[in-house]
């Protein structure tokens, strides 16, 4: 992909932010889930790092090698045409400069976008300091300056997944963090674990930029998400999660019952699964 190119996509990525609809951002852990992303229509794509993690048997977090992680998201990116934003949990680091290295090799890896989030790696219940977090996404945005790439950042706090602090402190505290990103250069700000309605409005209101809020059981649905001014909804590891959980009915059902039901019940064909991991050139109704 060429410089220009990338930044191209980069930019359409940004609109995505700014538009009237709002953006559902499907994450993809393989090459075919991102090219079934892209066949149902969605204009971009995120990676999801546990579940790229989970389908090469690591467990998620930064342990899982780095280079792996972008051999996965290098694939998805050159079997796509849409956006694909990768999921980079802590940014590969604690410093800034591991941070910016770790955009380096995003951008290398064709993606636009890059979540970073602030819980410190193996420690749930732990935060980056403000003005820690302030500076390592000051390096990946000028990271990405000097790449000549607008890499759209979203920056994700912890405080709501992680239930960090008492339970009343934590909406202030995570538009004051999030704020504080967005005054460092982040492009989208990520309340991962948030369901509340009432606190998803308040979010919306207190934030300085849009609010990307992340799909887990209880959240309402996208017509009322976009109601209340969220600007993206992800998926995380929804959908891969949800797959597993699929193959684990279908191997309990054929254990205990003797029955093909739930594997034969809406199978993709053979045919259809084969297209989908062709190289692109070679997919003559893509």
């Amino acid at each position: 992909m060429t410089q220009s190119a990338q930044a191209e996509l980069a930019r359409q990525f940004h609109d995505l932010h700014d538009g009237g609809t709002i953006l559902v951002l499907p994450n993809a852990w393989d090459v075919t889930s991102a090219r079934i992303f892209e066949d149902a229509g969605f204009p971009a794509i995120a990676t999801t790092s546990a579940g790229i993690a989970n389908s090469l048997g690591y467990p998620d977090g930064q342990k899982f090698p780095r280079a792996e992680m972008l051999a996965v998201v290098r694939r998805i990116v050159e079997a796509v045409r849409v956006p694909v934003t990768a999921d980079m949990l802590a940014g590969y680091g604690v410093t800034p400069e591991e941070v910016a290295d770790t955009v380096g090799e995003v951008l290398s890896a064709g993606a636009i976008g890059m979540n970073i989030e602030d819980g410190v790696d193996g420690k749930p219940d732990t935060l980056f300091a403000v003005d820690q977090q302030q500076e390592r996404i000051r390096a990946a945005v000028e990271a990405a300056g000097r790449a000549q790439v607008p890499l759209v950042l979203n920056a994700r706090t912890d405080v709501f997944l992680h239930a960090i602090g008492p339970v009343e402190t934590r909406l202030a505290r995570a538009i004051e963090r999030l704020n504080a990103y967005r005054d460092a250069g982040a492009s989208c700000l990520f309340a991962a674990g948030v369901t509340n309605k009432e606190t998803i409005a308040r979010l919306v209101q207190g934030l300085q930029g849009p609010l990307n809020v992340l799909a887990t059981p209880g959240i309402p649905p996208v017509a009322e998400l976009a109601q209340l001014g969220v600007r993206r909804v992800s998926l995380g590891s929804g959908p891969m999660r949800a797959t597993l959980g699929l193959l684990v009915r279908m191997a309990q059902q054929l254990r205990d019952d003797g029955l093909f039901e739930l594997m034969n019940e809406g199978i993709m064909p053979y045919p259809e699964a084969n297209r989908l991991a062709q190289a692109e050139g070679e997919q003559a109704n893509r």
